[in-house]
């Protein structure tokens, strides 16, 4: 029988998980919830489920076996409370929180609960960084750098900072979870941010558009990771590893692996998000969470990291974890 699935937000990357469970077999859409009413019947009807514009009655109406909750870093909180009290399972987007709050109190009402959850970081299930993890298994990583540069996105919540949490909440979260995954915990920040040109550009900026971080790393290693949102294009986000004998360059798309007499890149062959997506719905079939790769309480980790930094660029003080 194919598992009911419900959404809570469908606003652009809800779109991604829904393509996804609409392709499949043994999963379908079932309901959806959003605060605004046009996008909320233009997708259902688009998707072929139930829209509900009251949280409360799509969980109550619906047998759902699982949530995805996919609103913007402001809007967390009073989901995902909603969804704990149901005890269904749930795969939360990225960024988790704003600040350190909601997410503490989610994280612990989880914990209770000992809820099946997931949280949106896909790098995770890509074929370049589970190459470029096994690898560094046999070395001793020394340092790590790491890239979020390019654009401002247009929205209007994201150019605020007590909304996004700013680029290196909301875009870079990726790159410091992906060193995560690869090094392991992080024991110290240190963030510089400033405001260069985006404020006297864009109305209603009042995130930063540079800034850098510098990780001591629990396992000895150190890395800095920066982001800018100032560019009027694209340029590259990707996270570098360097070991004595081999330097490992992750992108959203493949793994270069330079040694000194030989280069190798190995492409993705599949999309990050579909096994993503995959591994949520059989944990939910199998009741077995250990083929997804981060849990709630590990995306915590990162949330304390980011957070950590903005702490630190405000008071311009290191942060110890």
């Amino acid at each position: 029988m194919a598992l009911n699935i419900g959404f809570i937000g469908v606003g652009g990357i809800s779109e991604v998980h829904l393509r996804n469970i609409t392709g499949m077999d043994d999963a379908r859409v079932a309901a959806m919830y959003d605060v605004n009413p046009q996008r909320l019947n233009e997708m259902a009807r688009k998707y072929d489920a139930v829209g509900y514009t009251d949280l409360n009655q799509m969980l109550d109406s619906e047998k759902l076996d699982g949530v995805y909750i996919c609103v913007p870093p402001f809007a967390h909180g009073e989901p995902e409370l909603t969804v704990i009290e149901r005890g269904l399972p749930m795969l939360v987007e990225k960024p988790i929180s704003v600040a350190h709050e909601p997410a503490d109190q989610i994280l612990k009402a989880i914990q209770e609960k000992q809820l099946l959850t997931s949280v949106g970081y896909h790098w995770r299930y890509s074929r370049a960084s589970n190459i470029a993890k096994a690898t560094l298994a046999g070395e001793t990583p020394g340092m790590v750098l790491g890239y979020w540069l390019g654009g401002m996105p247009m929205v209007g919540w994201w150019r605020q900072m007590d909304k996004s949490g700013g680029q290196m909440v909301e875009q870079t979260t990726h790159i410091v979870d992906l060193a995560r995954y690869l090094l392991g915990d992080v024991k110290e920040v240190y963030a510089v941010y400033a405001q260069r040109e985006m404020q006297s550009l864009v109305d209603g900026v009042s995130v930063p558009d540079v800034g850098s971080i510098t990780l001591r790393f629990q396992s000895g290693v150190v890395g800095t990771i920066s982001n800018t949102c100032l560019l009027n294009q694209g340029y590259t986000v990707g996270l570098h590893v360097l070991t004595r004998n081999v330097i490992l360059e992750v992108d959203s798309d493949s793994v270069t692996e330079r040694r000194a007499l030989e280069t190798t890149i190995h492409r993705n062959q599949t999309n990050p998000y579909y096994e993503e997506d995959v591994a949520f719905l059989k944990a939910i079939r199998t009741s077995d969470p250990t083929c997804i790769h981060s849990s709630y309480q590990d995306a915590y980790e990162t949330q304390r990291v980011t957070a950590a930094a903005n702490e630190s660029a405000e008071t311009g003080k290191p942060v110890l974890l």
